[in-house]
């Protein structure tokens, strides 16, 4: 099987990852900060490490900041349902989000009394930017975005957001899910909250994430619960990362998440990562094919090793179930859960196919998949 839906979770998993889950299971067993006893402290220091790991690779400058989730969904839910909003606060987002951003902060507009703004993208930088400055009022606390689009694969002009954050002292909230793994991000660059999952450009094991804090934000937790530390107290503790982590963390997912960092240091010092150069390859045969509408940057711009395109009027769906059926190639279609993304573009209804790449895909990969879309795209010509 080909498999190209790797903006959804990465797949293969790395051997070393997958070696370092089972010897969790297998060799170190316990909690950590549940008991003094050897098999115990060895899990606990097992933790210590993969967060300090995480804090060097992202520039967070404390790593009782990095706090382990058990995805970026529940990072960017614990970042936004946790912040100290007051009512009249305003938040200020864009139309590429996806639920994991866009719901939340719905959530809050309603229960919380904090308003909203969707900037819209369009993939017009310097346009988009002045809509971001306009938006601002006194009353904005936050600016949350996605780094990238899960969608199109459109990279979002990032520092120039991080330098109007600062100028407006605005707390920044970036959603790396789609360039965690890809391409070099840093707290140090002006982020306060960083949101990322394990298991997608990491190429750690599904069930973890992590959110990074920087500064003095003071989050309220999602959950409430058993921490190891202060059992005597009624409420949760005020120190971190334990405030932020209630209940067993998952283990056997951070001794592979481990493992998948010092890959990801390795990986770090490859001048172009290789799914940029395949990525490349995709675009410019669907190009070359009749009847298939792309969707994002235009080719020339960076973007995310993810296209996403039509085939004429026919149903995203139904050109996704043809290439599993016949062709034994897995993309994802439909909506991607960034509805606001899909209304902008006109494609609610249809939906999009997208194609997403991985370090462990090849150019035959890609070379196959062009001439299945081509097949594809012929057959419905002539119907």
């Amino acid at each position: 099987m080909i498999y190209f839906d790797q903006a959804a979770t990465s797949y293969p998993k790395p051997p070393e990852v997958i070696h370092a889950v089972t010897n969790q299971m297998t060799g170190l067993g316990a909690n950590p900060g549940r008991g003094n006893y050897k098999m115990a402290n060895n899990s606990a220091e097992l933790v210590q490490k993969t967060r300090e790991k995480a804090a060097v690779l992202f520039g967070c400058s404390d790593p009782k900041k990095v706090i382990f989730c058990q995805n970026a969904t529940m990072a960017l839910n614990t970042a936004i349902q946790g912040f100290p909003w007051k009512a009249g606060d305003h938040v200020i987002t864009t139309d590429v989000e996806h639920n994991s951003i866009r719901r939340p902060l719905h959530y809050i507009s309603k229960t919380r009394d904090v308003s909203l703004t969707a900037i819209s993208w369009e993939n017009q930088k310097d346009r988009f930017l002045e809509h971001i400055r306009n938006a601002i009022r006194p009353q904005t606390k936050m600016l949350a975005v996605t780094h990238a689009s899960n969608v199109t694969g459109a990279i979002l002009p990032l520092p120039e957001l991080l330098h109007i954050a600062k100028e407006f002292q605005l707390t920044m909230l970036v959603d790396a899910s789609q360039t965690a793994g890809h391409m070099p991000i840093t707290m140090q660059e002006g982020i306060h909250m960083l949101a990322m999952p394990g298991h997608k450009g990491l190429l750690g094991p599904q069930g973890t994430g992590m959110l990074f804090l920087e500064g003095n934000i003071n989050l309220q937790p999602l959950m409430y619960g058993g921490t190891g530390v202060h059992s005597l107290e009624d409420l949760q503790p005020k120190q971190l990362p334990e405030r932020l982590e209630s209940g067993t963390l998952n283990m056997p997912g951070i001794a592979g998440l481990s493992a998948a960092l010092d890959l990801l240091k390795i990986r770090e010092k490859e001048n172009v990562p290789r799914e940029t150069l395949l990525i490349k390859r995709l675009l410019e045969g669907l190009k070359q094919i009749n009847h298939v509408e792309l969707y994002g940057p235009n080719p020339k711009e960076p973007r995310m090793p993810i296209v996403a395109f039509n085939i004429a009027d026919a149903p995203s769906q139904e050109i996704a179930m043809i290439l599993d059926s016949h062709y034994q190639i897995a993309v994802r279609a439909g909506l991607h859960c960034s509805p606001d993304a899909h209304e902008a573009v006109g494609t609610l209804e249809q939906g999009m196919v997208r194609a997403s790449l991985g370090y462990y895909n090849t150019e035959e990969e890609v070379d196959q998949f062009i001439s299945a879309i081509a097949e594809i795209a012929a057959a419905y010509q002539n119907l």
